[in-house]
């Protein structure tokens, strides 16, 4: 068995998101990064990141947070305050899944506000959700019409490049070792996110560990097995 994770060359940036592991970046997420980078450079106040679960939304969204020293609110605080009061919290804000504000007129309501203090003050605030916001069925069609003018950093679905980085990094992290075999032969049976990354894993520590068994295609076998 091949025990050296290095031996897939993956070209591969890194940087730090507040603390935590690297944010690994790929073809399906670089334009996402790009606006990152382009702070506090954008052409509206709202910058709106967009993708499936597991994708590392709320992960880059923590990049900008540190980047830009942004506070961050919950969804559920669209409902609890004013758009006025929300705007006191920070110069910045971040809010990380807003798909169950969207379809509320109350919360749209906040939103809205939200987004005009902000436009009007020079602000940035920064928004994640799974939704395609140009098919989202918004209450308040001016917050509609707001939003979709307002940039999209979309994050695909990870490549076989970024998933198998990120498999090699989970392994690593829980000090297994692992083949170029293992890793060629997980990426295309596995669901491509980087949550179902760190379920599978997780099952191949767990069964190794009960089981006494190495880091093994076989081992993989069984683990997608019970994940599938």
């Amino acid at each position: 068995m091949a025990s050296n994770p290095e031996q897939i060359p993956l070209n591969l940036s890194c940087r730090s998101a507040s603390g935590r592991e690297d944010f690994l970046i790929g073809a399906s997420n670089r334009s996402a990064v790009e606006w990152i980078d382009r702070w506090p450079d954008w052409p509206a106040p709202l910058l709106i990141i967009s993708g499936p679960a597991g994708s590392g939304k709320s992960h880059l969204a923590a990049v900008w947070r540190e980047q830009a020293n942004a506070f961050d609110i919950k969804a559920k605080e669209l409902f609890e305050y004013s758009a006025k009061e929300l705007s006191e919290k920070g110069e910045a804000l971040c809010i990380d899944g807003i798909d169950l504000a969207i379809g509320s007129r109350e919360a749209e309501t906040t939103l809205f506000h939200l987004y005009n203090i902000f436009k009007e003050e020079k602000r940035s605030f920064l928004v994640t959700t799974r939704l395609n916001i140009t098919a989202a069925d918004f209450q308040i069609p001016d917050l509609a019409s707001r939003f979709r003018a307002a940039p999209v950093a979309t994050i695909q679905s990870p490549d076989d490049m970024l998933l198998g980085s990120v498999l090699i990094k989970l392994f690593s992290d829980r000090q297994l070792k692992v083949g170029n075999d293992v890793i060629k032969y997980i990426l295309p049976r596995m669901e491509r996110s980087f949550a179902e990354a760190g379920l599978l894993v997780s099952k191949m520590d767990e069964l190794a560990l009960s089981q006494k068994r190495a880091v093994s295609i076989p081992l993989a076998r069984d683990a997608l097995a019970c994940l599938y």
